[in-house]
């Protein structure tokens, strides 16, 4: 078989043009995008929920997560129910997908600079200190009072699916902003769950766990590249952390944190190298030689996967997972929760309730926007191009969606279930009227005609 010069070369280009173009799409557009899609997927997973749990079939719901599972692993043995799986395992993938994303932000991202990362930071500390003091203020002393960092949360899925309802009519810098946000707002969501809700600890099992992840470290350093030698010993940790008393999900973050973000090879040494495997490729093809050809195709995927960072890898192949199945899952097995008259008319007069419904709408509206302002007044931040005062205001009201993580902490922060389902009405609450408010903000503002975007004065409408 004979392969004309000029159609080789044209397929050599064509293939670095190929790799060229995907190495400089930016990994934030396929995050946006799967989460856009995946948060749909995840409020039909919660509808589902409640649906169940509300009819005649509701013990099969509450039969199926109290279902027991044993885990028998080397020195460890797990045993919990379906849904303590979910929140402990499943979750802890989620914030391992979550590690990766806050490392990227961090290193490429919209955290990579001290100009980038100013606004959103102050957007993320504003919306996590202002609905916590609000929560805390109705339950101070109360048995909800451990609940205060449930209305830090901001669901990045259902956030930007709202944004994505509105397609080209707000600038793309709105989006990143908002992606921002919700990277730093997941880090001190982290923190509070590791710092504050921890009951105790074995020394023995967190040192066990230290001691791995010192492991891995030195099998990154070393150039170990076997991915199921860093998942076996992944799940160690994640056993030994769980053990520790640290909620497990701690383990997730910590290893995503952890992933090498630097490629083996360089994009001009995958370009050099992979002419030259073409060569020998064709030639191979030319000799009739299929057994070399299929080692050269070997080759050649091993030196695109090389040029490939583990920690871009690995956000490739789990974000899909988190998007489509983790989070959905966890939302079927949490959302449960009963909505009679009478349930609704307590949970309304309820202070768990009118803490977190008070906390996530107004305490993440005046928590962003106020914090937000301050920092670019102060001359500490400023606002993106093409984004106005009215756009962070809309992005602010968006926050207040607080779905997942905020049921995730819900369960860590309250001990009584009716006390959590309380807590629960007012996320699904806060989260359905800050989810449409915002929409219809946006919406408005969009056909508004552009205003200065940096006022001496204060925010403008």
């Amino acid at each position: 078989m004979s392969v004309p010069p000029r159609s080789r070369g044209a397929i050599r280009l064509q293939a670095q043009g190929s790799y060229i173009t995907r190495a400089l799409r930016l990994p934030a557009q396929n995050f946006v995008h799967t989460e856009q899609v995946g948060g749909i997927v995840l409020l039909l997973a919660a509808v589902v929920a409640l649906v169940w749990v509300n009819s005649p079939w509701d013990e099969s719901y509450h039969d199926l997560w109290s279902t027991v599972l044993s885990l028998d692993v080397w020195l460890f043995e797990v045993t919990e129910n379906l849904e303590e799986w979910v929140n402990d395992g499943l979750m802890a993938l989620f914030f391992f997908v979550v590690g990766l994303e806050i490392k990227r932000e961090m290193l490429h991202g919209e955290l990579s600079t001290r100009k980038k990362a100013a606004l959103p930071i102050f957007a993320a500390l504003g919306g996590m200190i202002v609905p916590a003091g609000i929560y805390a203020a109705f339950n101070a002393g109360g048995e909800g009072a451990d609940g205060w960092g449930i209305p830090m949360a901001t669901d990045i899925a259902f956030a930007l699916g709202v944004l994505a309802l509105l397609g080209r009519r707000l600038p793309s810098e709105l989006r990143i902003l908002l992606l921002g946000l919700a990277v730093v707002d997941d880090l001190g969501s982290i923190l509070v769950i590791a710092i504050f809700y921890t009951d105790s600890l074995s020394l023995s099992h967190l040192g066990m766990a230290v001691g791995l992840l010192a492991g891995i470290g030195v099998a990154a350093r070393l150039g170990i590249r076997n991915l199921a030698f860093y998942a076996v010993v992944g799940t160690f940790v994640w056993v030994a952390v769980l053990k520790s008393g640290v909620h497990a999900t701690v383990a997730g973050v910590a290893l995503g944190l952890m992933t090498p973000a630097t490629a083996y090879y360089t994009k001009a040494a995958f370009a050099e190298k992979a002419d030259s495997l073409m060569q020998d490729y064709h030639r191979a093809l030319e000799d009739d030689d299929s057994d070399k050809a299929d080692v050269l195709l070997g080759e050649m995927e091993e030196l695109a996967g090389g040029t490939e960072s583990p920690l871009e890898r690995l956000e490739r192949l789990f974000h899909p997972w988190t998007a489509f199945l983790v989070l959905p899952v966890f939302a079927l097995a949490n959302a449960g929760i009963p909505l009679s008259g009478s349930i609704l008319s307590d949970a309304a007069s309820e202070a768990v309730t009118i803490g977190v419904f008070a906390g996530l709408l107004a305490g993440k509206v005046l928590g962003i926007s106020t914090a937000c302002w301050l920092g670019v007044h102060f001359g500490l931040a400023v606002l993106p191009n093409g984004v106005r005062w009215s756009h962070v205001i809309g992005v602010s009201i968006l926050g207040a969606i607080g779905f997942t993580v905020a049921i995730f902490i819900a369960g860590l922060a309250l001990d009584d279930p009716g006390t959590v389902d309380r807590a629960k009405i007012g996320i699904l609450s806060a989260s359905v009227i800050s989810g449409v408010a915002g929409y219809l903000f946006l919406r408005f503002i969009s056909t508004q005609p552009d205003l200065p975007t940096l006022p001496e004065d204060g925010p403008v409408l």
